[in-house]
């Protein structure tokens, strides 16, 4: 099994935006020494606890503060931009970092509807382009190839490239929560990502619909199935949960259209109250996470992958801190990391 991380650049009540990216990148590098697979970033917009609205500069910045693992999206919303873009960032991603860059493209905004539009411009993408996504992935994997793409104009063929001469190109991969990325990742015969750190409910549907009907391709002769999942892991399990109560009830909140904030310090978490509904969404999300011990976490994390065929999962570290911590740190997050590092290298 490996393990592989995914990074929402979390803000702490402590934090500023500069201290979330500094820790961030403390988190990349140790990942990097202690042999984690890859690197992933998000795109989120207008969140007050996520600094990660921009995984192409994101990259840039991780790729710069390692030298071994892969980097990539968690992902790039392809709705909020146009194909040509996208193609060009990552193919320049994949001329500073050959061998290492992964694009994860995903279908959701990322954002809510005002911020959506905005992102977009008044004359922009619409809501259609989102039904338009799996022509809009074809259109970026064209054109991060060396040939391009031919435009056909009234007169002649145009050819358009992301970068004058591209030797190697990002790996690309759908992420989705539902069975219709699914479906679009198993047509076009790229890796699959299923988000089962944000819905849970249909993560074995997902993947058999995606293995049953998977048609090989350049890009992968076989179906490539990673699933993410968010993890707290300390010394004790009292620990843990503590650790995981911040995001717990910040996703409740936020699932249950509460105004959103950034995440508590672990010593606040006690004092916010839920409703009713608000902590069984708390409950629900604690009961699909990984929140224990080293040799807890490892044996679920294994349970995980044996029971959704996986051989990579993709860890969310989600662990909030101590008041005192130096803001530009997370040092929960980096111990989750270091203590499952651990836990894999004494089996």
């Amino acid at each position: 099994m490996r393990l592989s991380v995914l990074d929402l650049a979390p803000v702490r009540t402590d934090q500023s935006s500069a201290d979330a990216l500094a820790a961030s990148m403390r988190l990349a590098a140790l990942a990097d020494d202690l042999g984690y697979t890859r690197y992933w970033v998000a795109e989120h917009h207008n969140v007050a606890s996520v600094a990660a609205t921009s995984p192409a500069v994101l990259i840039a910045m991780i790729g710069a503060a390692t030298s071994r693992l892969r980097i990539g999206s968690g992902g790039v919303m392809l709705p909020n931009h146009a194909p040509l873009a996208v193609a060009e960032q990552f193919a320049l991603l994949e001329a500073a970092y050959p061998g290492r860059v992964d694009l994860g493209i995903g279908r959701a905004a990322g954002a809510d509807p005002v911020t959506s539009m905005v992102l977009r411009g008044p004359v922009g993408r619409s809501d259609r382009d989102i039904d338009a996504f799996p022509d809009h992935l074809d259109d970026v994997i064209g054109l991060l190839g060396p040939a391009g793409v031919s435009v056909q104009l009234p007169d002649r063929q145009y050819v358009l490239r992301s970068t004058p001469r591209a030797l190697t190109t990002p790996r690309v991969f759908v992420l989705g929560s539902s069975l219709y990325s699914a479906q679009v990742a198993a047509a076009k015969g790229l890796p699959y990502v299923f988000g089962h750190h944000l819905f849970g409910q249909h993560t074995a549907q997902a993947l058999a619909l995606y293995r049953s009907q998977f048609v090989p391709s350049e890009t992968a002769h076989e179906p490539v199935c990673i699933v993410t999942v968010n993890t707290v892991v300390a010394e004790t399990r009292s620990e843990a949960m503590t650790l995981a109560l911040p995001h717990l009830q910040l996703q409740a909140q936020a699932v249950d259209g509460a105004p959103a904030g950034r995440l508590d310090l672990a010593d606040d978490a006690g004092h916010t109250s839920l409703t009713a509904q608000q902590s069984q969404i708390a409950q629900a999300e604690l009961e699909r996470a990984v929140v224990a011990t080293p040799a807890e976490a490892m044996a679920q994390l294994r349970e995980l992958a044996a029971r959704f065929e996986v051989d990579e999962v993709m860890l969310n570290p989600v662990a909030s801190t101590r008041r005192g911590s130096d803001p530009a740190t997370a040092p929960e997050r980096e111990s989750t990391l270091r203590l499952l590092a651990g836990s894999m290298n004494e089996r």
